[in-house]
């Protein structure tokens, strides 16, 4: 092989490996934010609730009723964006796993933009088994 064409190839595989690795890197990161959202979740999310009903006057629910901080999915991505508390019946409440976010647009004059939170019993984009008798009733911002 010549210089010249060896040269190439070096540089070619030079560019492909940066421009994999900057590809990687980000995705590394939403990943990593994402695993970070759901650790947290998972850990302080009883803390996080009882912090919620403190501040609500919510501490006295009745027996029947509950509340539970999870995970919010983007449905399209998957991906964890933060944290919503959900309240509800008891029984249905401990079915609830994330809450889906979908987004939307409606034309109206200007336009509006449409969030809609659904309480679903897992914690994947792919399954949207919605918990009835469930609402969100607190939005959490994580700090990453």
């Amino acid at each position: 092989m010549d210089r010249k064409r060896l040269f190439a190839v070096v540089a070619l595989t030079a560019v492909l490996c940066t421009a994999l690795g900057a590809f990687a890197y980000a995705q590394l990161g939403k990943v990593l934010k994402g695993g970070a959202i759901a650790v947290a979740v998972d850990k302080f999310g009883p803390d996080i609730d009882k912090g919620i009903n403190s501040l609500t006057g919510d501490r006295n629910l009745s027996i029947n009723q509950a509340t539970k901080v999870v995970p919010i999915l983007s449905i399209g991505s998957g991906e964890y964006l933060g944290a919503v508390q959900v309240t509800g019946p008891k029984r249905q409440v401990d079915k609830v796993k994330a809450v889906a976010q979908l987004e939307g647009n409606f034309r109206l004059v200007g336009g509006i933009r449409l969030k809609a939170l659904i309480p679903i019993e897992a914690r994947s984009a792919t399954n949207l088994r919605r918990v009835p008798g469930v609402g969100v009733s607190a939005l959490v911002d994580i700090r990453l």
